[in-house]
């Protein structure tokens, strides 16, 4: 940046200084000027002369606090090693020997010699070589400022440096202003050429996307012909076994979209109608390779099973090697499972879509073509397990033969189920939907019993069931409820317990309960409706032993055994949700003792009809309470009785006010624990006689009503003759003793083993011939009153 120049140091004061020295006398003897702060030590003065040291002129040197000999410094690489290079480079002080002071003179001395020399000698004297006393002066000034001048040489020096670093920072400074203008006014031209490149870049970009929907849609146009031959060629039929397959179908896929959706475009209904047209012949295809393909390994699997006795071989053959055989393609069941995913879902659901219809009909297609070949080979071991099960039916027991058919069946749907699965990559659940695959396989009725199909378990236990009795048919289906249905807690869920969960609801439900419920009803109308009243079924008879059944009416009797058979073929939900099977029996045994009730009065043979009634509709209503609570007893073993009696009478106990007999007896018989059953709530109390209107189709309902009014009219009844009794008796009329009497045997003959019900039933006819005393007291004073 800077010229070597800049680092000459060759000072003026120098070359005035050489100047002077080489003028000045060289006398032997006087004064000498001292030797120059300049002059380096090893420097030559004049001709090589040496002056005379500084101890000649007796001069004071005591005072050495002086500044060291100014010295030329070299160039300094930069101005912070300037100072350091100095103190380098600087030679040592020269060590001035000190000088010997003369005894004889003194310095004050030597100046008084020299102010009494006389004043033209001071002043004219000339040196000897013709230096004048002036210009002696001015050298010793000059001597004595040489080291400061030196000084100030320097720093003159170094300010004329830094003037021109300053200037050269303000020139580069200038220089950069100027660029930067310049590169703004270039960013000011280089703005709107960027704007146009932008502009061009989005119109390169607008032109791509056009050029590549133009391409995109004429490939729509262009893949028909490619499409047409493949499929039409002589060897389409390999295709099919082909990962090329599923390709074609994906691209017929978006062709069909592709016109769909743009079918303003030209020729797209015509293009629209051959490429489905040719997705249609692309799936005919897969139908007829997979039919082939079943076709060739059914011929070898059924074969082998029907030369086979051994039921493991059977079962081997059936699905370990089927699967096998029928799984080593190279692509053909990876392309069925592609169409059929593409109709269904993996739970068997219709999934929508453009050419969803088309794909879910050969999908059904491929489902029965599977079944039927599966149906086929898989007759000789349907046929054999159904001859097995009707002979042993015949031979042993009809329940044990029917678990075992039936476990049988299951085992089999859940093999064909897996293997399905495996197939085809979806598992058809129950629905409703007649689009989905549950609807599409529940169609196809064949023998062989599938997670869809459960009809041929039906059919075989129904004809062997219809010759049986009610009860091997209710332990059946108990059997069915209780096994699959009523899991343990502690039993893990599995999807073989899943599955079976699934086929036991379908088989209660659309088959097992109609015709379990349509025996009931024959035994209903057999036993209850149509049951033949004798005179000795109107009596109240003694009980055998804790049976309280074993006195009631025959009907009635019988009603509360249809009741636990069903409970216990039936789970809690069918019998608690109005079940018609228990609304027919509640109706007709209520109807038959209406019935038995009139021929009782009309007969008048020695049975009160208020406790007949009240006997049998207890008994009727404490099962129903029973059913409802889950605690079904086996009449057998136990006996019936009425256990939830007591439970009946506290509810109506307390806080009765002894007048109110009407309202008592309505507690008594609104408290019904099971009248959710019948959907009917527990609002106020109902009075006593017929003041409600009784809904037919609540048969609940109707049991109450009658109940209450048969309680009110026996307590009344017998309150009534008590109280005549005792007012006769006062009169010397009949003994009260003997009508106490008579209710206390009627009342235990009615209730044997059950005092809890004789002694609420004489509570309460106490209570209303207290109230009837009451009624009549009250009546009295207001009769005086009035006449008063």
């Amino acid at each position: 940046m800077f010229e070597d120049s800049w680092y000459s140091i060759v000072p003026d004061i120098a070359q005035r200084r050489g100047t002077t020295n080489s003028n000045a006398p060289s006398s032997a003897t006087g004064h000498r000027r001292k030797e120059s702060l300049l002059q380096q030590p090893n420097e030559n003065i004049g001709n090589g002369a040496h002056g005379t040291q500084l101890s000649a002129l007796y001069e004071d040197h005591e005072n050495t606090n002086s500044p060291p000999p100014a010295t030329l410094i070299p160039r300094a690489n930069s101005w912070s090693d300037l100072s350091k290079v100095d103190i380098k480079r600087s030679p040592p002080p020269t060590k001035i020997a000190p000088q010997k002071r003369h005894k004889t003179h003194d310095i004050r001395s030597q100046l008084e010699a020299l102010t009494l020399c006389p004043l033209e000698r001071r002043l004219g004297v000339v040196a000897q070589d013709g230096v004048s006393y002036d210009e002696s002066t001015e050298e010793l000034l000059q001597a004595s400022q040489q080291e400061y001048l030196l000084y100030h040489g320097q720093l003159e020096l170094t300010e004329r440096h830094l003037g021109t670093l300053v200037e050269d920072a303000n020139k580069a400074l200038g220089i950069l202003e100027s660029l930067c203008k310049s590169f703004q006014t270039v960013e000011e031209q280089t703005t709107s050429f960027r704007s146009q490149c932008d502009d061009l870049l989005t119109e390169q970009k607008r032109l791509e996307a056009l050029a590549e929907e133009v391409g995109t849609d004429l490939h729509y146009y262009a893949y028909l012909d490619n499409v047409t031959r493949r499929l039409n060629a002589p060897g389409a039929g390999r295709l099919v076994d082909d990962e090329a397959f599923a390709e074609v179908l994906a691209n017929l896929d978006s062709c069909i979209d592709f016109m769909t959706k743009n079918n303003h475009y030209r020729d797209a209904e015509s293009y629209l109608a051959r490429y489905q047209s040719l997705l249609t012949k692309a799936l005919h295809l897969l139908e007829v390779g997979f039919t082939n393909r079943l076709e060739k390994v059914s011929s070898e699997i059924a074969r082998q099973i029907a030369s086979t006795q051994s039921e493991s071989a059977r079962h081997a053959l059936a699905y370990g090697r089927f699967e096998e055989i029928l799984l080593e393609s190279y692509s053909l069941i990876p392309n069925i499972q592609t169409v059929v995913l593409s109709a269904y879902d993996q739970y068997g659901q219709a999934k929508p879509g453009l050419n969803s219809d088309i794909y879910s009909n050969t999908a059904n297609n491929l489902f029965h073509a599977y079944w039927a070949v599966r149906d086929r080979d898989l007759k000789p071991i349907v046929q054999h397990e159904a001859e097995a099960f009707r002979q042993e039916a015949k031979d042993l027991s009809v329940e044990t033969a029917a678990r075992t058919f039936v476990k049988q069946c299951f085992e089999r749907s859940y093999n064909e189920a897996t293997l399905f699965r495996k197939l085809f990559s979806i598992e058809p659940h129950y629905s409703t939907d007649a689009k989905s695959a549950f609807a599409a396989l529940k169609s196809n009725t064949r023998s062989l019993v599938t997670g869809t199909n459960i009809t041929p378990i039906a059919t075989a236990l129904q004809p062997v069931l219809q010759a049986k009795d009610l009860k091997t048919i209710c332990q059946v289906v108990g059997w069915v409820t209780s096994e699959y249905l009523l899991l343990d807690y502690d039993e893990d869920e599995t999807p073989f317990t899943t599955h079976c969960r699934g086929l036991a609801s379908r088989l209660l439900v659309e088959h097992l309960w109609t015709f379990t419920d349509a025996f009931f009803e024959a035994e209903i109308a057999k036993s209850i409706s149509k049951a033949a009243i004798t005179p000795e079924a109107l009596k109240i008879g003694a009980m055998t032993g804790n049976d309280s059944a074993s006195n009631a009416f025959p009907p009635v009797k019988k009603a509360v055994e249809l009741l636990g058979m069903f409970d216990q073929s039936m789970p809690k939900e069918r019998c608690q949700r109005n079940s018609p099977v228990v609304f027919k029996i509640v109706k007709e045994s209520i109807a038959g003792l209406q019935r038995a009730e009139a021929r009782i009065k009309s007969s008048k043979n020695g049975t009160d009809p208020d406790l007949f009634m009240i006997k049998n509709l207890l008994l009727l209503k404490n099962e129903l309470m029973t059913l409802e609570i889950g605690d079904v007893r086996n009449s057998q073993a136990a006996g019936i009785g009425l256990e939830h009696f007591g439970q009946i009478w506290e509810a109506i106990s307390s806080n009765i006010p002894l007048n109110l007999v009407g309202n008592i007896i309505t507690s008594f018989t609104s408290y019904i624990p099971g009248s959710s059953l019948w959907s009917r709530g527990n609002g106020a109390p109902t009075p006593p006689a017929g003041s409600q209107n009784v809904t037919q189709d609540d048969a609940g309902e109707q049991l109450d009503n009658l109940l209450r009014q048969s309680i009110y009219g026996f307590t009344r009844r017998w309150a009534t003759t008590i109280n005549e009794a005792i007012a006769k008796n006062k009169l010397g009329g009949k003994n009260i003793a003997k009508i106490e009497r008579d209710l206390d045997e009627m009342l235990d003959r009615a209730f044997t083993n059950q005092p809890e019900v004789v002694a609420k039933l004489k509570e309460a006819i106490q209570i209303d011939a207290q109230a009837q005393n009451e009624a009549a007291k009250e009546n009295k004073s207001g009769g005086r009153g009035v006449k008063t």
